[in-house]
């Protein structure tokens, strides 16, 4: 097997081998189980939560364990309901569909989607002027599956044609160290057990950043070790990619620096801190700004952010109204 290869295997294929939000695979197992039963398509799934949480490995074991194909689309890439329309029509009996970023759908497609998932049909328009006419077409019953980082952007009546809802958290360091080890025996990468937990408790909670931050320490591992990894080598090779004892990379010190030192710590808003970061205000939204609320650097206010006293504290810094408090 090519390396190549082994890395694109390292997600599970079946629910057994998922680590973390068991609550969630539990539900899913018997929503499975009795779709299989029933030999009826499984009710329509929304997974929602931060990028890298398992949303699309989630979609591929549903339609594995279904024993069904999965078509995989996005949100932005269906332009016009005809895209969808012709996406819909080529679905065999049972399939997944499954669509990221689902929020960011056209208003104009989202709307031909509301028939194909109850009625599991769709109407075409066909010819244009007063000679055009509408034709329903009908649909092989199949099972749409959405992700989206954003579930307040989706518009009621597209979440509430969902029959399942299911939110993925944050995972702790040690699923995260399991996650690593079955990672690390895909690749063929020994690693110590302390080593996969100094790589999980660096990963900012996410299965995504941690098999990709393995790969880089397996890189030192291999040039500067004798190619086990252990919590030294963990340890030291983090701290060389900059990624600190609580997964902050440079970008999420130089928020938290900006509006510290800048700011006085806020309340601050969103978009002055992208413009001070020269970042989008999506990706600080999305990607920075849930984990370091996670791990209580960062909170919302309704004027605006804040920076907290344990984001001063790992910074290393002093906050002004403790120097006035000490005067007083």
């Amino acid at each position: 097997m090519s390396n190549t290869h082994q890395e694109e295997n390292v997600r599970p294929r079946k629910l057994s081998d998922f680590i973390g939000q068991q609550d969630l695979r539990e539900n899913l197992d018997i929503f499975i189980r009795a779709a299989t039963e029933r030999e009826r398509p499984l009710d329509h799934t929304l997974f929602y939560g931060n990028p890298g949480l398992g949303k699309t490995t989630l979609a591929r074991i549903m339609a594995s364990e279904l024993g069904v194909n999965m078509v995989s689309t996005s949100g932005p890439v269906i332009e016009r309901s005809g895209d969808l329309a012709a996406i819909l029509t080529n679905l065999d009996r049972g399939d997944i569909l499954f669509i990221d970023e689902i929020h960011r759908m056209p208003a104009t497609v989202e709307e031909v989607l509301y028939p194909a998932m109850e009625d599991f049909q769709i109407d075409l328009v066909i010819g244009s002027g007063p000679g055009a006419r509408t034709v329903k077409l009908d649909l092989e019953p199949f099972t749409l599956v959405g992700a989206t980082t954003r579930l307040g952007l989706l518009t009621s009546p597209l979440r509430d044609r969902f029959g399942s809802i299911f939110r993925i958290e944050f995972y702790s360091p040690e699923e995260l160290a399991r996650i690593v080890e079955r990672a690390a025996t895909i690749l063929g990468v020994e690693v110590a057990p302390d080593g996969a937990l100094a790589i999980g408790r660096r990963s900012r909670g996410t299965p995504r950043i941690a098999n990709r931050l393995l790969r880089r320490v397996r890189d030192y591992a291999l040039v500067q070790g004798d190619g086990r990894v252990t919590k030294e080598i963990a340890e030291r090779s983090l701290d060389r990619l900059d990624v600190d004892q609580y997964g902050l990379d440079n970008m999420d010190r130089k928020i938290l620096m900006l509006m510290v030192e800048n700011f006085n710590g806020g309340p601050v808003g969103l978009k002055t801190i992208a413009a001070a970061c020269a970042e989008e205000v999506r990706t600080i939204e999305d990607i920075y700004e849930p984990y370091l609320i996670q791990c209580g650097f960062l909170k919302r206010t309704p004027r605006g952010r804040v920076a907290t006293p344990k984001a001063y504290k790992h910074l290393k810094l002093r906050r002004e109204d403790d120097d006035q408090h000490m005067l007083i």
